[in-house]
């Protein structure tokens, strides 16, 4: 259920580009390329992250893109401090 979630959350991000989720400090895109990484991932695989901010704590979803880089395509808060 989680993997048809973000199946849908990043194709919708192929539709509406402009509402793309920027990367924060702490976030796996936040300094740049991973495409090196992930040469052997499969196109459209996802990824999870849990980020630490300020007591609170977001998990985001990424989801690897047909030219091998991440793309973050949710960001929720999970618990608030």
């Amino acid at each position: 259920m989680k993997t048809l979630f973000a199946t849908l959350i990043a194709s919708s991000m192929l539709v509406f580009p402009s509402m793309a989720i920027e990367p924060v400090p702490g976030s796996i895109t936040a300094r740049g390329s991973t495409a090196s990484a992930l040469q052997k991932t499969p196109i459209g695989s996802v990824t999870f992250h849990e980020l630490y901010d300020s007591g609170n704590t977001f998990v985001e979803v990424y989801v690897v893109g047909p030219d091998r880089r991440l793309q973050l395509v949710s960001r929720t808060l999970k618990n608030s401090g």
